[in-house]
């Protein structure tokens, strides 16, 4: 081997390029189903301008494109959608993402629309008993009202926007039939709850028309949030609930008299996930009285047998850290899966043979282990006595090191939510593109952060731009006093809510160089007024109701406090977003460019709350790094693709 470059930190060449990332890739999706024998998933295609394709695995091992051009297999049910698809018998129903109508698609024939627009539709399963699906509705046929939730019944045969058959909430998800088709369960919730929050489990029986009698209140309430409902095959009710403050598996016990609510596995982790989107399955029975399930502590997830007999737990090892959208069929367990060294992938696995077959993998590039950074969980003490949490990576490029004595750049990330979680899966995009490049990046699961308990969930009640600045801050300052990274050269960069935390920490923190906001919160008296409905109360609980705590909402806004920026800042924003809409990055943006700061502002069109389109998402990864290197004055290529720069003196 040839004796390494020696290069500045952020200089070294990467193998690991925007080309890459977005030309080899997709990103795989839930839900799996299986049916007959045969598997599906969906796929996002950056190279298809972010469309969502459903995919079939036959059971001779034969993948197809089940979703024809120019359909797009993706619902807007909260804006954030998921769940968008079901199977029955091969016939697969789905939400097509342009008119949000259900479409019917029988193979070997187009799709045929089963419902009139102004509807959206998710979370749907099929009804055997009589022939029709049943899902998650919302109205939108009127513009001067939110829209209205319920759960619906469809007829295939009509186009008719569904039968109303479960109403008077403000949300619903997770509507789930029983195995002999008596009985349905599902879990609704009201404002100012998020499905984290609070939840209600509920069941009902179906009559002989199909609607619904002897409507039951299983658990819940607005203190606690309870997750996936699944039936058993011998039609028990399971569930994940946190009255515990940790979302654990629980059953519905109606032998009893009264029936009761039992838990199966009470232990300091997380069963169960933050329902920002529909059709997520930490769980699934591989008989009546053997679950298949993964739990999550910090930022790994570990696969278990449960015995709802003995009620033991049984770790499974596997060679992954990330494991979602788990599923169940014939003796084989269907997941997605990564790992710090793998990419994610639809994984089947033979728990009885220990037998492992990787069906798709969301990239086929092959990347020497020289140059990917390994994970390292750090734990730092923070405000109040406190420790939080972090994943961090170090620089790696095995044909390149830096200069004695010097330390690398620290990239901070806020990820988003704010109720969501850093893993320490393989990410090229949001990791190894950065350490590759000799940029060390620490993934904070800042106070908020889901897999910590509800306890941790909630540090973020009320202090909402206080709690995960603190943590983001006390990060950088860790790694800096541990003698990791370079004091005057730290980063920090964010998405969407991640976006408001880095916004906060370039306005109200002085410990951060520089930053990257993509489509980032800056007003959040804006976002309490012009948002969708799923977070228009949202604030309530990071915040406080509004207007009543205006004053709060004004004092923790970066757009009232430009004169305290000093460090530059590069915006990203998606021009049809309608969760944080464009105006908040483009007042920022003019806020900080009229202060002689250097800054620059990247706008797509077709793009909405997360980039999608390959050409896009080359654009900004390559747009950011050249805004660093300018600020912080190390080399690129000649050929690196610039950005256009405000303030940069010639």
């Amino acid at each position: 081997m040839t004796e390494p470059t020696i290069a500045p930190y952020g200089s070294w060449k990467s193998p690991i390029t925007t080309d890459l990332i977005v030309g080899e890739t997709v990103w795989l999706g839930g839900p799996i189903a299986i049916d007959h024998g045969e598997t599906y998933w969906t796929e996002l295609r950056p190279a298809e301008a972010g469309r969502c394709v459903i995919v079939k695995r036959s059971s001779n091992g034969r993948i197809t494109d089940v979703t024809p051009t120019p359909f797009n297999a993706r619902s807007r049910v909260h804006e954030y959608g998921g769940g968008a698809y079901t199977v029955a018998d091969g016939v697969v129903f789905f939400s097509n993402f342009d008119d949000q109508r259900v479409y019917k698609h029988k193979p070997n024939s187009s799709p045929v629309p089963l419902t009139p627009e102004s509807f959206r539709y998710a979370d749907c399963v099929f009804e055997r008993h009589r022939g029709r699906l049943l899902g998650v509705r919302e109205d939108h046929t009127a513009s001067d009202r939110e829209a209205i939730a319920s759960i619906v019944s469809i007829d295939p045969k009509l186009c008719d926007g569904g039968r109303v058959i479960v109403s008077g909430n403000d949300f619903y998800s997770s509507p789930r039939i029983s195995p002999d088709g008596t009985r349905l369960a599902w879990l609704a919730w009201n404002h100012p709850c998020m499905p984290w929050d609070g939840t209600e489990l509920w069941v009902g029986r179906f009559k002989s028309d199909g609607t619904l009698d002897q409507k039951t209140l299983v658990t819940g309430g607005v203190n606690e949030s309870v997750f996936q409902p699944e039936w058993s095959p011998d039609n028990v009710l399971h569930f994940i609930s946190d009255p515990s403050g940790w979302w654990n598996l629980y059953r519905w016990r109606e032998d009893f008299s009264p029936p009761k609510v039992e838990p199966l596995c009470e232990m300091a982790s997380e069963f169960g996930l933050p329902q920002w989107v529909f059709g997520q399955s930490t769980y699934a029975f591989e008989s009546a009285n053997r679950i298949i399930c993964t739990y999550v502590h910090g930022s790994s997830t570990q696969m278990a047998i449960l015995s709802t007999d003995t009620r033991k737990l049984d770790p499974i090892k596997v060679p992954y850290t990330g494991i979602r959208s788990l599923r169940v069929n014939a003796g084989k367990t269907l997941f997605i899966a990564d790992s710090p060294i793998q990419p994610p992938a639809i994984i089947q696995f033979d728990i009885t043979e220990g037998k492992i077959e990787v069906l798709r993998r969301e990239t086929d590039a092959v990347i020497d282990s020289g140059y990917l950074s390994r994970p390292e969980e750090i734990l730092f003490p923070t405000e109040n006595g406190l420790t939080a949490f972090g994943v961090y990576y170090r620089p790696q490029n095995r044909d390149c090191v830096a200069p004695p004595n010097t330390k690398p750049p620290l990239l901070i990330i806020s990820h988003g939510g704010p109720t969501a979680a850093a893993h320490n899966g393989l990410s090229l995009e949001s990791i190894q593109y950065w350490t590759s490049r000799g940029i060390a990046v620490c993934d904070v699961n800042y106070g908020g952060s889901t897999g910590y308990g509800r306890e941790y969930r909630e540090r973020l009640r009320g202090k909402w731009g206080i709690v995960d600045v603190d943590d983001c801050a006390n990060a950088a300052r860790y790694l800096v006093n541990e003698g990791q990274v370079d004091g005057n050269r730290l980063i920090i960069r964010g998405g969407s809510a991640g976006g408001y935390t880095t916004l906060a920490a370039l306005t109200f923190r002085t410990i951060f160089k520089a930053g990257a906001s993509y489509y980032g919160v800056s007003d959040l008296e804006a976002l309490a007024t012009d948002t969708h409905k799923f977070e228009s109360h949202y604030l309530d609980s990071l915040i406080g109701p509004y207007p009543e705590k205006r004053d709060l909402y004004v004092q923790r806004s970066p757009i009232h406090f430009t004169n305290r920026l000093s460090c530059p800042i590069i915006f990203f924003q998606g021009l049809d977003d309608k969760i944080v809409p464009p105006d908040q990055a483009v007042k920022m943006f003019e806020a900080v460019r009229s202060k002689g700061i250097l800054t620059a502002y990247v706008a797509f069109e077709g793009e909405q709350h997360g980039f999608r389109k390959a050409e896009n998402i080359r654009r900004a990864l390559d747009a950011e790094l050249y805004f660093y290197s300018k600020v912080f004055n190390f080399q690129l290529p000649e050929d690196a693709e610039s950005v256009e720069i405000e303030n940069m003196n010639p």
